[in-house]
């Protein structure tokens, strides 16, 4: 298992890889600046999803970027 420190690293370079290193240091502001109730904001923030069709969405994502 990762410790704290490396899953912070993976999830900012992630963030980086995704938004660019700008747009990533927005986000991270704005999670600060809002205060981010990461429960409320997965309970309504998302669209309604079965964890099967999240998976199925997730599967075809990642299959469309390796073709690119």
């Amino acid at each position: 298992m990762r410790t704290d420190a490396e899953i912070r690293m993976a999830g900012m370079q992630a963030l980086i890889n995704t938004l660019g290193l700008v747009e990533a240091e927005c986000f991270m502001m704005s999670v600060s600046r809002d205060r981010l109730n990461y429960t409320e904001w997965r309970r309504h923030g998302l669209p309604e999803m079965s964890l099967d069709a999240l998976a199925q969405a997730a599967n075809r994502y990642a299959d469309k970027l390796n073709v690119q």
